[in-house]
């Protein structure tokens, strides 16, 4: 059992006792004419540095740009930066929705094919698309492809996290490795292990 491998950890055990389940909900439907690959990068994409409120208004907002509520890529391309910007995208991430459109025509993007590679090959698949990140790959693995076994040491959150319930004081180098080092114990269960830390709210916070 996946939570009975996590609680070797008897710092993670802590965690998981005094936090809640972290169930899976998925934002996207099975809608077979539905990219959800698709969809949840371009609402990272507009979710980047900004609220979750603003981001959700401006996605919506950017939904309505189209026909049936669905921005099939072929439409998006054909947008003009301006009528993306109407929705409230700035000019730069205007530019990176549709980079993501034009991938998307060039290339598969379906929970089948990309089913077929390992979590790293994912990440270098999709990293080539302008606006794109690593953390923003991760992002996709863990809660789009269900992927179990995804350490997003770039986020900000986990990092923090880790250092209080680890009290570790280690910087740079030195701390990225540490937490590499700590997470390994939590194979293969490492997005369960972080979706718990997400949650988790340290005594005084």
């Amino acid at each position: 059992m996946p939570l009975d491998h996590l609680s070797r950890d008897l710092i993670l055990k802590q965690i998981i006792d005094s936090t809640p389940f972290p169930k899976i909900a998925f934002d996207y439907e099975d809608d077979p004419a539905k990219n959800r690959v698709y969809l949840a990068l371009l609402e990272s994409i507009v979710s980047q540095q900004i609220s979750v409120k603003a981001a959700d208004s401006i996605f919506n907002r950017f939904l309505g740009l189209f026909p049936d509520g669905y921005p099939h890529p072929e439409q998006l391309v054909a947008k003009s930066l301006e009528e993306l910007r109407s929705a409230g995208l700035s000019g730069q991430k205007s530019v990176y929705m549709q980079s993501v459109a034009e991938f998307a025509l060039k290339n598969p993007m379906t929970n089948a094919y990309l089913s077929e590679l390992t979590d790293e090959e994912v990440v270098q698949y999709l990293l080539p698309i302008k606006g794109v990140g690593r953390w923003t790959v991760e992002m996709l693995l863990m809660f789009v492809l269900d992927r179990p076994d995804v350490f997003p040491i770039d986020d900000l959150v986990i990092r923090q996290k880790m250092v209080k319930a680890y009290g570790l004081t280690e910087t740079g180098r030195a701390l990225y490795k540490r937490l590499h080092e700590i997470a390994e114990l939590w194979r293969p269960h490492r997005t369960l292990a972080s979706r718990y830390l997400w949650r988790w709210k340290p005594e005084g916070s």
